[in-house]
This record gives structure tokens, C-alpha cells and sequence, in this order.
């Protein structure tokens, strides 16, 4: 399988909704200039995207109802992926109520935590099992992807345990850089990187 720049995968989802936007207004075409204008991405860069989905634009652009399904395929997510959420607090929680991940090709199927009063219960109709019971379910269900969102000083060993069992790729929400073997998949979610570009520009404004 052709592997497709970082940079491409994370510009694909703002095309699709700009995509989604325009369709529900009502259009059936869009140039690669409008969504340029609309992802405030340069137009050369949004043509070299879309050339990974093999779609062709005619002279009044691109259709959009197969573009969109090609975007979603080349981003696999037509096809959805069962994962494990590891951290039910605050934000494992919200995660859990997440309706849009399913849209994505990403299916939360349990959440697994050490508190006793979580355990056994379900969260947003997610079922909760404790931490030990990972590594028998995973192994057993063929769950690849694993989602951190523990206190930061737990992540690494939440992250062991993961590889342990079985799990390919792991979506980190904790600022803490995690060490696992080369062939394991890592993204980061760095809310606190974020945080700070968005209060120093809020100072640089006085």
C-alpha cells in the first residue's frame, strides 16, 4: 500500500468538510480553488492531496460524492476499527460520548479503568472493565487500536501493557512521550502544546 505523507493525512479531513458543507448546500461539483478558499489551504497543495484518491476533475471540478467517498477509503474510514479506551475520568469519558468517531472509522467498544466504583458499569452505553482484564480482552477480541487518556506519570506503563497485548497503533492524550517498539503506531494529541501557542498569542495581543 502507496504510504501517504503525514502532512496529506491531516489535511484530508478539513477537505471532507468542506465537502460536507458544500453538499449540503446543494452542490454537486467543487473546484480545487473553493476548497482552498474554504480549508485556507494553498491550491497547488490541496490538487497534490487529492491525487493520492486517483479522482480526476473535469473542467468545472470535481464531483463530490465520489470524492468524498474516495477521501474517506484512502483515510480507512469506511472501514471502522474497534478500539480500547484506557483512563475513564474526565476526558476518557468524553471520548466515550463522542458520537462523531463513529463516523470516522473509529469504534470505541470498552473503556478499562482501576477505580471500583467505574468498574462494571457503562459510560455513554460503553461498558467499563478493570485495567487487568486488557491484555485477555485484547488478545482475544484482536483490538489493534488502544487509546491513552490515564495521568500522564501512568502512561508509559498503560502503553507497555498495550504492546503486550497485542495492540498496533496507540493514540496518546497525555503529554508524556511514550517509548514502544519501532513497528507500533504513536500519535500524540497535544492539548497542552496547543494551550500554550494559544495563550502566548492572547498575551502578544496587550
Amino acid at each position: 500500500m502507496e504510504k501517504i505523507p503525514t502532512s496529506t493525512l491531516k489535511r484530508l479531513p478539513q477537505y471532507l468538510e468542506v465537502l460536507k458543507r458544500l453538499k449540503k448546500a446543494g452542490l454537486r461539483e467543487v473546484s480545487a480553488t473553493k476548497i482552498s478558499v474554504f480549508s485556507d489551504i494553498h491550491q497547488t497543495l490541496v490538487r497534490k492531496d487529492i491525487a493520492y484518491t486517483n479522482i480526476s476533475a473535469s473542467k468545472t471540478g470535481y464531483e463530490i460524492n465520489p470524492l468524498q467517498m474516495a477521501i474517506e477509503d484512502l483515510l480507512n474510514w469506511s472501514d471502522t476499527s474497534s478500539s480500547y479506551l484506557v483512563g475513564v475520568g474526565h476526558l476518557g469519558s468524553a471520548l466515550l460520548g463522542y458520537q462523531e468517531f463513529s463516523q470516522r472509522g473509529l469504534s470505541i467498544v470498552a473503556g478499562f479503568d482501576n477505580d471500583p466504583e467505574l468498574i462494571g458499569t457503562k459510560v455513554h452505553g460503553v461498558p467499563v472493565y478493570s485495567a487487568l482484564d486488557l491484555t485477555a480482552m485484547a488478545q482475544k477480541e484482536k483490538v489493534r487500536i488502544g487509546i491513552i487518556t490515564v495521568p500522564p506519570d501512568s502512561a508509559q506503563l498503560i502503553a507497555d501493557i498495550m504492546v503486550h497485548s497485542g495492540i498496533k497503533a496507540i493514540w496518546n492524550f497525555t503529554p508524556h512521550k511514550i517509548i514502544v517498539p519501532p513497528d507500533i503506531i504513536v500519535e500524540y494529541v497535544d492539548m497542552f502544546a496547543s494551550l500554550a501557542v494559544l495563550s502566548r498569542r492572547l498575551a502578544e495581543q496587550h
